[in-house]
C-alpha cells in the first residue's frame, strides 16, 4: 500500500500551525505521531492534500506540575512519555499504568496523547482514566482559544467538536484531593490489545465513608462515558462489598454496548459489571492515585 500524495508543512510556532490549517481548512489533517492517521492513509481510508506537522513544537511535549493548577500534558506526548513520566508516576500512577497497557511500544514511542484523543475510538485506554480524574483539554485556533472537560469533547465514534482549524495542545489533571484511581481493562489477549471494557474510578474515602466518586467507561459506548447514576449511589455511603456490587450493576445498566467481533453486547455489560466492582475496589483499598 502506498501513501497518496499530500504537500507537507512543519510549521515553526503554534501560531504559523493555526494559520496553516485555516489557510487549508478541510483540505488539510494535522499530523503528530502519525501512528493512525498514516496507516488510515495507506489504507485509503483518508486522503487529505496537506498534512501539517507538529513536530517542530517541542512545547508541546511537555509534563510538567503547575502549581495550583495540576499536571499539564502537552499533546505531543508520547505514551511512553507518559509511563516513564515521574511527575505522573509520583502523582497519578493510573495514568502512566493506562498508557503502558496501550498497543505495543514501539507504538507507544511514537503514537502521542493528542492524537489518541483526537481520534475519538470508543475503545482508547486514555480517556476513561483522564474523564475520571476531571482532566480539561485546550483548544486553539487562529481565532482564539477554548478550554472544555475532556468528557465533552467527544460526539461519537471517531467525531469530536474540534473544528477543523482548531488544534488540540494540551490536557490537565486538576490539582485534587484522592484516596486512589485506577484503570483496568478486558482484552482478548495478554497485551496491547484493544479493551473490550474498559473502566477507570477515582475515589476520595474519609472514614470509611465514600465523599467523592468518577467512574467512567470505555468501549461500551459510542464515546467514554460517566456512570453517573453509579456515582451518585457511592456518594455519601460507608463502603461495603454491597454498595460495590450495586454500583457496578447500576454502572452496567448504563452502558450501552454494541455488539461485534470482540463480544455481544450483553458480556460487554456483564464486563462492565464486573470490572467496576473490580476497579472500585482496587482505587479504595490500594489508595494508589
Amino acid at each position: 500500500m502506498y501513501l497518496p500524495d499530500f504537500d507537507y508543512y512543519a510549521p515553526d510556532s503554534l501560531s504559523e500551525a493555526c494559520e496553516t490549517l485555516d489557510r487549508f481548512g478541510a483540505k488539510a489533517k494535522v499530523l503528530s505521531g502519525g501512528t493512525d492517521i498514516i496507516s488510515k492513509m495507506k489504507g485509503g481510508l483518508l486522503s487529505p492534500e496537506v498534512l501539517i506537522s507538529l513536530k517542530k513544537l517541542e512545547d508541546l511535549k511537555k509534563i510538567e506540575y503547575v502549581s495550583g493548577k495540576g499536571v499539564v500534558i502537552g499533546a505531543r506526548a508520547t505514551h511512553n512519555d507518559l509511563v516513564n513520566s515521574k511527575i505522573l508516576n509520583d502523582k497519578y500512577l493510573s495514568v502512566s499504568e493506562a498508557a503502558h497497557h496501550m498497543a505495543s511500544n514501539q507504538i507507544r514511542n511514537i503514537g502521542t496523547v493528542g492524537g489518541n484523543l483526537c481520534n475519538a475510538v470508543p475503545s482508547a485506554d486514555l480517556p476513561p482514566i483522564l474523564i475520571a480524574l476531571g482532566a480539561t483539554v485546550k483548544l486553539v485556533g487562529s481565532n482564539g482559544e477554548r478550554t472544555m472537560l475532556l468528557e465533552d469533547l467527544f460526539t461519537g465514534p471517531m467525531q469530536t467538536v474540534i473544528a477543523h482549524n482548531e488544534i488540540l495542545t494540551e490536557i490537565v489533571i486538576p490539582e485534587q484531593s484522592l484516596t486512589g484511581s485506577t484503570y483496568i481493562k478486558f482484552g482478548l489477549r495478554r497485551s496491547g490489545a484493544l479493551a473490550v471494557v474498559g473502566i477507570a474510578v477515582a475515589v476520595t474515602v474519609s472514614q470509611g465513608t465514600i465523599i467523592e466518586a468518577k467512574i467512567a467507561i470505555g468501549a461500551a459506548a459510542p464515546t467514554p462515558m460517566r456512570a453517573r447514576e453509579a456515582e451518585e449511589h457511592l456518594r455519601g455511603n460507608m463502603i461495603s462489598d454491597e454498595l460495590i456490587e450495586e454500583a457496578g450493576l447500576i454502572a452496567s445498566k448504563e452502558s450501552k454496548p454494541i455488539s461485534d467481533i470482540r463480544g455481544s453486547a450483553d458480556y460487554r455489560r456483564d464486563l462492565v459489571r464486573v470490572f467496576t466492582r473490580r476497579a472500585l475496589h482496587k482505587a479504595i483499598n490500594e489508595g494508589h492515585v
